[in-house]
C-alpha cells in the first residue's frame, strides 16, 4: 500500500465509508467511534440495527477498547486467543461504553483478528480496528471486487480500495466461545 493510499484511506476514515477486500469478501467499515459512519453503512446496507456489526483488527490489542477483557477469565482466554489470527470471528463481553450499532443493543460483540495481511496492514497504518460488514445491500451476494462494490454503492462509499480478496469462498465463522456453539 503506498502512502498515497493510505493518506487517501486516512481522510475518507476521517468522515465515512471505506471498502476493502477480506479473506472473502469485500469489507464495508468505518472507524468504530463515528457513530454517523455507522449509521451510513446501516443504511447502505438496508441492515437493522439491531443486528450489530463486526470489528476486525491487526492484533487483539486494537480490540480492547471494545472487549470488555476483564470479563474473560483465565481458563477462556486461552481458547478466545487462539483463534487468532485467523478468518474467526467470535462473540465477547462488549465494553459498556461501545455503541449499541455496534453490539446491537447486546452486552456482546463479535471482533476477529484477521490474518489477511493487507487487512492486517490497513489496521496498523490506520491505528484503529475497523467495524467490518460485507459490501452488499442485505438479501444481495456481497461484492468480491471494487467493481462489484461500486456497481452496488456508486460514491455512497468515500474510498474503495482496489485489491483482491483472500480467495477464501465462504465468510469467517462466527464461534461464542462462552457457549461452545457456531453461529456460522
Amino acid at each position: 500500500m503506498s502512502a498515497l493510499d493510505i493518506e487517501s484511506a486516512r481522510s475518507a476514515l476521517l468522515n465515512g465509508v471505506i471498502a476493502y477486500p477480506t479473506e472473502a469478501v469485500f469489507g464495508l467499515g468505518c472507524d468504530p467511534r463515528n457513530e454517523e459512519a455507522i449509521r451510513k453503512i446501516l443504511t447502505l446496507k438496508e441492515r437493522p440495527e439491531d443486528k450489530g456489526l463486526i470489528l476486525i483488527a491487526a492484533d487483539y490489542s486494537q480490540l480492547t477498547p471494545y472487549v470488555k477483557d476483564s470479563a474473560i477469565g483465565q481458563d477462556k482466554r486461552f481458547s478466545v486467543l487462539s483463534h487468532w489470527p485467523g478468518p474467526v470471528t467470535l462473540i465477547l463481553p462488549a465494553r459498556d461504553t461501545v455503541s449499541p450499532l455496534l453490539t446491537g443493543g447486546r452486552d456482546t460483540i463479535a471482533v476477529r483478528v484477521t490474518a489477511y495481511e493487507p487487512v492486517r496492514e490497513l489496521c496498523r497504518k490506520l491505528g484503529t480496528a475497523l467495524v467490518s460488514t460485507s459490501a452488499n445491500p442485505s438479501g444481495e451476494e456481497p461484492a468480491r471486487t471494487a467493481q462489484e462494490v461500486s456497481d452496488y454503492f456508486g460514491d455512497e462509499v468515500d474510498w474503495v480500495w482496489d485489491e483482491k480478496t483472500g480467495g477464501a469462498e465462504q465468510p469467517s465463522k462466527i464461534i461464542d466461545p462462552f457457549n461452545n456453539t457456531v453461529l456460522r
